[in-house]
């Protein structure tokens, strides 16, 4: 049968379940789990996505995820890919590791998202050791919302959710620990949910901008760093390789663009060379030069709207 096209939108909040196929855990140790959250720290770097919460099983993991402008198919293929090819690699096998696609659900209220939050993180109770403190659990943004540990890689939004409880964080989280142990009626439904397709859900969030012009970004860059725009064309100009490689981030990160777009708007380069100008504006745009021009090129596309 054909596949059903995925709903999506812009904007959205998502219930995103991925899973192993039936003969592989998709977690073997821990140390598989630090990799995945790791590679999806890359992922949020990269789409600039937001995680309300998250647990990790050994065999499947759910999230909730704040699309923030980004394409959510594209966000899931990049960590995916990433993951399945570490885990081939490490442990020796090829083929196929996640089941079919991806499965996700549009978020449809505040209260199906209090829900859900507590939803993802009951998951955690299946586990040995965990049946009756699942906060304690390491893979598992619980304990991050009771303010119980650290995020330990740097994943999780927890105050859009607990501001929704209290305005004091406190309070907030004294409530949100209540609200959790008081809603296991609600995994059975979730689960039954998760075989529907939900509806549209908008809050009040702020959603970054996507479709600034890759025209208006070269221009920013070119005349913040000094540069004749045309630099940022020539394939092999070596000098302006840093500028091609924020120019490279920028435009997969805010234009939505894939590889193939930008190796036309860089003059014909390959797509293996736009996808290490991208890793390298990523780690480029941690300095304060290229941060200021980031930021620059944000608030033009904002006052653009």
């Amino acid at each position: 049968m054909p596949r059903v096209a995925r709903e999506k939108s812009f904007d959205s909040i998502y219930h995103v379940m991925v899973k192993s196929i039936s003969e592989v855990d998709l977690f073997k140790d821990d140390d598989d789990k630090v990799k995945f959250l790791k590679i999806v720290k890359d992922a949020q770097d990269q789409f600039e996505f937001r995680i309300y919460s998250y647990c990790l099983m050994d065999n499947h993991a759910h999230f909730i995820i704040d699309a923030n402008g980004s394409d959510i198919s594209k966000v899931m293929h990049f960590i995916n890919y990433k993951y399945a090819m570490y885990f081939n690699k490490l442990h020796g096998r090829c083929g196929h590791l996640f089941q079919d696609r991806f499965k996700s659900l549009i978020v449809k209220d505040d209260r199906y998202l209090f829900a859900l939050t507590a939803y993802v993180h009951f998951n955690a109770t299946d586990l040995n050791g965990y049946e009756t403190n699942p906060e304690n659990y390491r893979f598992s943004s619980l304990g991050i919302f009771l303010g119980q540990k650290v995020d330990e890689f740097k994943i999780v939004d927890d105050s859009f959710i607990l501001s929704m409880f209290s305005l004091k964080e406190v309070a907030a989280r004294a409530i949100y620990k209540n609200f959790v142990f008081k809603i296991k009626s609600i995994v059975d439904a979730q689960r039954e949910e998760f075989k529907k397709e939900g509806t549209e859900y908008r809050s009040m969030r702020t959603i970054l901008v996507r479709d600034l012009s890759p025209e208006k970004i070269m221009d920013i860059i070119a005349e913040k760093i000094n540069m004749d725009k045309l630099m940022l064309k020539i394939k092999r100009a070596n000098k302006a390789k840093d500028a091609k490689a924020v120019l490279c981030f920028v435009l997969r990160k805010f234009c939505d663009l894939k590889c193939a777009d930008i190796c036309k708007i860089l003059g014909g380069m390959g797509q293996a060379n736009v996808s290490r100008l991208c890793s390298l504006g990523r780690e480029l745009v941690k300095q304060e030069q290229y941060k200021k021009i980031v930021e620059e090129i944000l608030k033009q596309g904002a006052s653009a709207v």
